[in-house]
């Protein structure tokens, strides 16, 4: 089987969940002996088309443009048995780049008018290549992929040519280290995909389920630090790539937000056989307490106080707000009595290793 795999993402390696999803489904198709190109769009040139017809008439099959999309990719594009678009969801369809390629491929239709039951349709001047849809969206719903799942149906889907659609919603959660096994669950079964298409040309049900399961089941909660995330970009004035690489971590705004934050910031191996409860009290612009108790490698995260916490530490929410963030030393500020700890001081001194990013 000769494939083509399309990238559209216009992010790099590491960025592109896309291209992650993608690489691992050509792993797969390559290892069930398929012969597969992987283009990455956003390294060509492909104009836009301009609707003037000259593939159709004064030149039928080749396009006006001369550029990468005639020079190289249609002619591999009609060669290949099966073509997959890979795209990220925008506008809930596919981005732009793709949607030119798509487009492109007008030459590969004849103008004259046939009936396809009751619908009108154009011949086919080659036969068309069997066709595979990925997508991935930051959005945590399956629901996000409807429109674009209704218009791949219609594009594909009529003329038995689609032969499966791949989405992954909460992509952009994929790279979290919270969701690292989860993550590593959807690509393996992502790569099984691919295996079972060159083998079948189907995927299952039950590996389309891996690689859609949800494993963010707390939609509020997944909001909430989304939100939070977006609102630590706007204020240090960074995109999320720049966000990323400086190994940031999005600053809580309450209680409640600082609770969720340190528990996905939690390091099983790291607190070992710790069982522990620490308390924090927290005054000046945000009020409040909470406590985690640490135990068998879990934590749970409680507000209010705790009857005997083994460590308690009472501080202004900014300030420790800062020491998380890393804009501020937490050793400097206790030397300094910027905040107050009583009890055991080894689960402070050992804060940083019980809890990573």
């Amino acid at each position: 089987m000769k494939v083509l795999a399309l990238n559209s993402s216009p992010r790099g390696e590491g960025q592109s969940k896309t291209g992650m999803m993608l690489n691992h489904l050509v792993l797969g198709m390559r290892d069930a002996g398929a012969e597969v190109e992987v283009i990455d769009l956003r390294k060509k040139t492909i104009r836009n088309c301009i609707g003037c017809f000259t593939c159709w008439t004064k030149t039928p099959g080749l396009c006006i443009h001369k550029d990468d999309m005639s020079g190289e990719l249609f002619p591999k594009f009609i060669e290949s048995d099966l073509v997959v678009y890979g795209t990220p969801l925008y506008h809930f369809t596919v981005n732009a780049t793709m949607k030119a390629f798509i487009e492109r491929t007008l030459p590969i239709l004849q103008p004259f008018f046939e009936e396809s039951g009751e619908a009108t349709k154009h011949p086919l001047r080659h036969e068309f290549p069997k066709a595979v849809v990925l997508s991935v969206a930051g959005f945590p719903e399956m629901s996000v992929f409807d429109q674009l799942s209704s218009w791949v149906r219609l594009i594909f889907g009529k003329s038995d040519t689609l032969v499966a659609e791949i989405y992954r919603p909460a992509a952009e959660s994929m790279t979290a280290s919270f969701f690292k096994d989860k993550a590593a669950q959807v690509m393996e079964a992502t790569r099984k995909a691919g295996q079972e298409i060159v083998q079948s040309m189907k995927v299952s049900e039950e590996t389309l389920a891996a690689v859609t399961q949800d494993f963010v089941r707390d939609k509020e909660s997944f909001r909430k630090i989304g939100n939070l995330f977006w609102k630590t970009c706007i204020s240090e004035g960074m995109i999320p790539k720049e966000f990323e690489e400086k190994g940031l971590i999005p600053r809580p705004d309450s209680v409640e937000t600082f609770m969720m934050i340190l528990s996905l910031g939690f390091n099983p191996v790291g607190a070992g056989d710790t069982s522990a409860v620490l308390q924090f009290n927290f005054s000046g612009d945000v009020q409040g307490a909470c406590h985690f108790r640490i135990e068998n490698g879990t934590i749970r995260a409680t507000q209010g106080r705790a009857e005997r916490p083994d460590v308690a530490i009472d501080t202004p929410f900014d300030l420790w707000m800062d020491i998380l963030t890393g804009k501020a030393d937490g050793q400097q500020m206790f030397m300094a009595q910027k905040y107050k700890v009583k009890g055991d001081l080894s689960l402070l001194m050992r804060m940083s290793q019980i809890f990573g990013k």
